[in-house]
């Protein structure tokens, strides 16, 4: 009962170039969060297959077979694939799935009326909110999944399944972390959305909401249009490189003359208040550096939410805490920020750990959750990626020699089997 991924390779964010015929496609699962739309569907491919030991061969006449309760069930080999839209633009959307020929990438519900058997799974509020937009358009209709629960469910599949998938980001150094099965649970799941959702997870399935906060990558956004003239997110975050965020932020040696404050560990270099040197000095908005606007923000956010991240993992015990949502694409100053946090309240016995896929959780877990329905085409929820033969270990770490930008759109290669 497995199915298998052939590793990562790198793709267009929309997709690529190449429109997929219909039969091609299966299985297209959407997560509408109130900032942006994420999109993940299977996309087939016969060329090659797997043998027993994960390596990758020219397929023969006869397609390889999985039995399960005495059924035979032929293997499918293709890609998973990743898109995201903001929400304000849903109806790029809806072109993209309709110039992608994504409309056939639902599945047939067989207790369904005829007018309402084309269903794909979708999950966030904006499966709600957008239901009517989709059935008019596309002629498709939301079968809806519990948001937390595709998160968590995302989140453990990415974890068993892709080898380089979680990593620590520290001093500017990405090192990726493997992950024992046997060991996985508990740990705490950090979200960041729009707003930030803190899940304890114990298993499959098993988890709670613990704690959260309205201080997420919505208010960065927000905030952000209203202090700079940025139009877009990824604007934003790329302003804020740019930045310094000393020039706004006071910091302790602000306070005391250079000094540090060494008898409760704070050095001279450490915020004190955010965006707390504009009190004192006869400035407007205008006479700050939009850059050193966005960098300061950026930090303030990305600190709040390590810091009440550990707060909620010390509660429980938990020494692994793994960050997802789009919040962070990837961006090396709001990681170290987020770890740098984690380690000084822990006092380094907590570790932040990123996800590759971070922001794709929920839309993975609505992929996953076609198996648990009456649908054709039922897919099997355990995949394993294979791990790159250039990778080198070293204790618990990889050490990867994938290169480039770790948020980069990606199409994981897997098999599959289908009823």
């Amino acid at each position: 009962m497995e199915a298998r991924c052939s590793g990562i390779e790198r793709n267009s964010e929309d997709g690529g170039s190449k429109a997929l015929a219909p039969d091609e496609i299966s299985h297209l699962a959407l997560d509408i969060g109130g900032t942006l739309i994420k999109l993940v569907y299977f996309s087939r491919n016969d060329s090659w297959s797997v043998d027993d030991k994960g390596a990758k061969s020219p397929k023969g006449d006869s397609p390889l077979r999985v039995s399960c309760s005495n059924l035979d069930y032929p293997i499918l080999y293709g890609r998973i694939h990743f898109a995201k839209f903001e929400t304000i633009k849903v109806n790029e959307c809806l072109d993209f799935i309709r110039s992608k020929k994504l409309l056939h990438g639902g599945c047939w519900h067989h207790e369904a009326p005829v007018s309402d058997k084309n269903v794909i799974k979708a999950t966030g509020g904006g499966a709600y909110k957008f239901a009517d937009l989709f059935k008019e358009n596309l002629g498709l209709n939301l079968d809806k999944e519990d948001e937390m629960d595709c998160l968590v469910s995302g989140a453990n599949f990415l974890l068993k399944a892709v080898h380089h998938e979680a990593f620590t980001y520290v001093d500017g150094q990405k090192e990726f972390v493997q992950i024992d099965h046997n060991d996985l649970y508990p740990y705490l799941l950090v979200n960041i959305g729009s707003g930030v959702s803190m899940l304890k997870v114990d298993g499959d399935g098993k988890f709670e909401r613990v704690s959260g906060t309205n201080v997420g990558g919505g208010t960065f956004w927000g905030l952000g249009r209203l202090l700079t003239k940025c139009k877009s997110f990824d604007e934003l975050l790329e302003l804020s490189h740019q930045g310094n965020n000393r020039v706004i932020d006071m910091l302790v040696g602000d306070i005391y003359g250079g000094m540090d404050y060494s008898k409760f560990g704070l050095a001279s270099t450490t915020i004190a208040s955010s965006f707390g040197k504009a009190i004192s000095e006869n400035k407007e908005l205008e006479d700050y550096r939009p850059e050193d606007v966005a960098r300061s923000l950026l930090r303030m956010i990305s600190n709040n939410i390590g810091q009440i991240s550990y707060l909620n993992a010390l509660r429980f015990g938990l020494k692994r805490i793994f960050f997802g949502g789009f919040f962070i694409r990837g961006h090396a100053y709001t990681m170290d920020t987020i770890s740098v946090a984690v380690n000084f309240w822990s006092k380094g016995e907590a570790k932040a750990m990123f996800l590759r896929h971070e922001g794709f959780l929920g839309a993975l877990g609505a992929f996953m959750s076609y198996e648990k329905n009456n649908y054709d085409g039922l897919m099997v929820h355990q995949l394993v990626e294979q791990v790159s033969t250039s990778a080198s270990y070293s204790g618990d770490k990889i050490h990867s020699s994938l290169a480039g930008d770790l948020n980069d759109s990606e199409s994981i290669g897997c098999s599959v089997y289908t009823t």
